[in-house]
């Protein structure tokens, strides 16, 4: 089939790419020349495990290609995905601006029938305006004659996964009522969908509400667990043996109660929000929304809070090592990052950062430029020289294994603030570190008294 895919951001690149990967002809449109030119040859703008290869190889083949020529990009696919930002607005709305240029430019080149799919996440209704647009805009040509249907396809895709999740989704949500539209969207995940039917049709205001549901519920989860992870530091409870306990229940399940420092990334922030804002415009109040937002900001500045109690809140003077810059592993993406909550905290309180992350050394360089009071480090072991303690904000898989030895002679002191739990704190107690993490008890109270550390 011929796929025109409008915007090359995480969704729209990682979906043009396995599409192409499957036999159909894809071609990418995006307004920014440089990011053309850069993947023609190869280059891909953001970091996502298994994508590279596969945007190489559709692109020597034929099957991927990219322009700017959007008349071209029109013109070539049957069916045509918007797949572009929605910001979010000063009141916390999704912003539209982008995916209603879209619609119109469709509907500007269009000669014959397409279908427009909306791949974006964006708030319910929006199908609608994307009709009104593209009707209007044919009507200042007089081409109200042409068809089109405006679909739903909303994706469920996780930042360092991507690819794998496009590849074998555990569901492809299509919304729309006609019966014609169902059928070339069969047609089209028709190479996903071979083992069981994954397909899940429903009405398009079902499947706009459908993406921030999902979205909103799994940020809940997170807010959830990371509130109890503050009672467990006031009761003396482990978190971890709470999660274990809790996670074996199957209507519970393990997956995203793992507490931590917040969620960040360019979802889950933007998609509570415009849900809540959606929410409140028709005059309700999200009060559970509400409340995982408030958590998560709160989440942000705890092992900051751990550091003040520690340190006190003049930090003029001391070094910390940071661990971790992107929001999650496997991605370079540092929107709405907990690191930068810390980094920019510890800045106003007189501390400078040296700084490791194996994939987002750039966006940090990008985002904050050349300061006296970070400096990012080649390795993650450069990073711990001569700081007064290291901290972890991000789980990436070389985190998880410590060399005690390593650290605790690298350090000026041997303390570590861990906002993932990586370690176990009795192991870290008997390794000699102050070790604060969430949710856990402190490292020394594992040990019996006579083998404490001493206070430094």
């Amino acid at each position: 089939m011929n796929v025109t895919v409008f915007g090359t951001g995480y969704v729209g690149l990682v979906q043009a790419a396995v599409l192409a990967e499957a036999g159909h002809r894809v071609t990418c449109v995006d307004i920014d020349e440089n990011k053309i030119e850069r993947l023609k040859q190869g280059h891909i703008p953001i970091f996502e495990p298994g994508l590279e290869p596969i945007v190489k190889r559709n692109n020597e083949s034929g099957n991927l290609n990219f322009t700017t020529d959007a008349a071209a990009g029109v013109a070539h696919g049957d069916l045509i995905f918007i797949a572009v930002g929605t910001p979010p607005d000063e009141d916390g709305s999704a912003d539209l601006r982008y995916v209603l240029a879209v619609a119109r430019t469709i509907a500007e080149h269009m000669s014959g029938k397409k279908y427009i799919i909306n791949k974006s996440t964006v708030p319910v209704g929006t199908a609608d305006k994307v009709r009104e647009q593209v009707t209007r805009t044919l009507q200042e040509r007089n081409a109200l004659n042409l068809e089109f249907d405006v679909i739903s396809n909303p994706e469920f895709l996780k930042e360092g996964s991507a690819v794998a999740d496009c590849m074998k989704p555990d569901r492809i949500i299509i919304g729309t009522s006609e019966h014609a539209s169902e059928q070339k969207m069969r047609q089209l995940y028709a190479p996903f969908n071979r083992n069981h039917d994954k397909v899940i049709v429903m009405d398009v205001r079902s499947a706009e509400l459908a993406k921030y549901a999902a979205n909103c519920m799994l940020a809940t989860k997170i807010s959830f667990m990371n509130e109890m992870a503050v009672i467990a530091d006031k009761v003396g409870a482990d978190i971890e043996a709470v999660r274990q306990g809790i996670g074996s229940d199957p209507r519970i399940g393990y997956h995203f109660i793992y507490p931590g420092i917040g969620y960040g990334g360019s979802c889950f922030p933007k998609d509570v929000q415009a849900l809540k804002t959606t929410a409140t415009q028709l005059g309700l109040e999200p009060k559970v929304l509400n409340a995982v937002e408030e958590r998560n900001q709160r989440q942000k500045h705890y092992l900051l809070e751990k550091i003040v109690q520690r340190y006190g809140k003049d930090l003029s003077g001391m070094t910390f090592a940071l661990w971790g810059l992107s929001f999650k592993p496997n991605t370079d993406d540092m929107r709405e990052a907990p690191s930068r909550v810390l980094m920019e905290n510890l800045w106003e309180m007189g501390a400078k950062v040296r700084a490791f992350d194996p994939e987002a050394m750039h966006e940090c360089e990008r985002i904050y430029g050349n300061r006296d009071d970070l400096q990012l480090c080649g390795t993650r072991d450069s990073a711990l020289s001569g700081a007064d303690a290291l901290i972890i904000a991000t789980e990436w898989q070389q985190f998880k294994s410590l060399d005690h030895n390593t650290v605790r002679d690298s350090l000026k002191t041997p303390v570590v603030f861990d906002g993932r739990n990586l370690y176990d704190p009795l192991d870290m107690a008997e390794a000699g570190f102050e070790y604060f993490c969430v949710g856990r008890p402190r490292a020394e109270a594992c040990l019996p008294p006579a083998t404490q550390p001493s206070s430094i």
